[in-house]
């Protein structure tokens, strides 16, 4: 990529942030302790539309799961611009903790996170290549079918 910045990757691949929603219960979107930001957990898109709540290996693939975690990746770059201002204070993406609401033979975890580290990789270049852990849950709140929170080390 020829851009050099976060947010120039961000707009060279047709990305817009969403916008950064407060927490529902007593606890904060992010905590900023000295050069380390805690993001918490954020999931995939509420699924209104379904009935059941989705189970990755059943109501949903593992390719929409993906695309799930690749959309909550966007939503924690979001919460790190709300928190610094500006993306290009992000030293590194950390630690990167993905859950995935699957069945339970389900075996694809790391495929689906994927969506979420490709695109860290993709905004903030090495600076978003991450430790990792992919689990399987027997469920997550509100609907989601996948979780993500992240640990990342911020310039002063």
């Amino acid at each position: 990529m020829n851009a050099t910045t976060p947010e120039q990757r961000l707009q060279q691949l047709g990305l817009v942030l969403p916008a950064v929603v407060a927490p529902r219960g007593n606890f904060d979107a992010y905590v900023l302790d000295g050069n380390t930001l805690y993001i918490s957990g954020k999931g995939s898109p509420l699924r209104n539309d379904m009935a059941v709540v989705p189970k990755v290996g059943r109501e949903i693939s593992a390719d929409e799961a993906r695309q799930h975690a690749r959309d909550v990746g966007l939503h924690l770059i979001a919460t790190m611009q709300a928190a610094l201002g500006d993306l290009s204070r992000v030293r590194r993406v950390v630690k990167v903790l993905g859950m995935v609401n699957a069945v339970p033979d389900f075996m694809q975890h790391t495929e689906v996170i994927n969506g979420c580290s490709d695109l860290l990789v993709e905004v903030f270049g090495d600076a978003g290549r991450h430790a990792r852990s992919a689990v399987g849950v027997g469920s997550l709140p509100r609907g989601f079918a996948v979780e993500i929170e992240a640990v990342v080390s911020i310039k002063d």
